[in-house]
């Protein structure tokens, strides 16, 4: 059974969007409480790109794979 639910284009957005959210935070770039959502926000946009599967799909079946053909 395959898990995978986010697409090429999906993953590559969530692993760049993740490493500029980091950076931001872990960066020193913005503080406090914005900064440390930056940094879980990053975290997790970065391990589900990695990941290629995002929890939040499930209850609404979305997936943005392509359908083998």
């Amino acid at each position: 059974m395959e898990f995978a639910n986010a697409g090429a284009i999906d993953r590559s957005v969530r692993v760049l969007l993740g490493a500029v959210l980091l950076g931001l935070g872990w960066g020193g770039v913005v503080e406090g409480i914005p900064g440390l959502v930056m940094k879980y926000g990053g975290f997790v946009a970065l391990f589900t790109g990695v990941a290629g599967f995002c929890p939040l799909y499930l209850p609404f079946g979305i997936t943005t794979r392509r359908k083998p053909s």
